[in-house]
């Protein structure tokens, strides 16, 4: 499980495909020694498992992840090349705190940028969703978008807003996403739930 605050901006430094896996090899300033084998981070907001780790490298730590054709298929991930950043996430530890919301890592769909409008003080995004998953969005609702925590702020049919600061933008990926590309978009957990209860008729 994860939260939806970021905590680095990894550098994808290499990709190699074995098959239908792609190894994606990443630069962190995360440090080696808190990071197993088999551990699983966040990757603008999709859970991948770690399968090695070394120190070294231009951020101080090198580790790999596999990425299997279901979510290559379904992320942003199978388009990913050499050089981007991409929003780290570890997992939740009991005791840590809960800043964002419940975030599980596995992405529902990807979500296409409408619109970007620079306001001074803050940004308005504005996505689009497929309408089988716009039924989990809700305004003042949370939503995960790469990875990131971020709360609704409008809704109007399979689109809707979310208002970032200057901070988020600073220290997420979230700086040079426009008009026209694609995100990672995870359902709050509990509106799903919340959408399947909702399907059966009470007793």
């Amino acid at each position: 499980m994860f939260t939806g605050i970021v905590t680095d901006m990894g550098d994808l430094v290499a990709v190699e495909t074995k098959g239908e896996v792609k190894t994606l090899t990443i630069a962190t300033a995360f440090e080696a020694t808190g990071i197993d084998v088999g551990a699983s981070i966040a990757h603008a907001g999709v859970c991948l498992t770690v399968t090695s780790v070394t120190a070294g490298g231009p951020r101080g730590t090198l580790f790999t992840v596999d990425a299997a054709p279901e979510t290559l298929a379904v992320t942003t991930v199978g388009g990913w090349t050499q050089g981007r950043r991409i929003n780290l996430e570890r997992s939740l530890k009991l005791g840590d705190e809960l800043g964002g919301h419940m975030v599980s890592g596995h992405v529902d769909c990807t979500a296409k940028v409408v619109s970007r409008e620079d306001l001074g003080s803050t940004t308005r995004f504005v996505f689009e969703v497929p309408e089988q998953l716009a039924r989990f969005v809700a305004a003042k609702g949370s939503v995960a978008l790469d990875g990131t925590s971020l709360t609704v702020n409008t809704v109007e049919g399979n689109t809707f807003s979310c208002l970032l600061i200057p901070h988020t933008l600073a220290v997420t990926t979230w700086g040079g996403v426009k008009a026209g590309d694609t995100v990672n978009f995870e359902a709050d957990l509990m509106a799903r739930y919340a959408a399947r209860l909702a399907e059966f008729p009470r007793a």
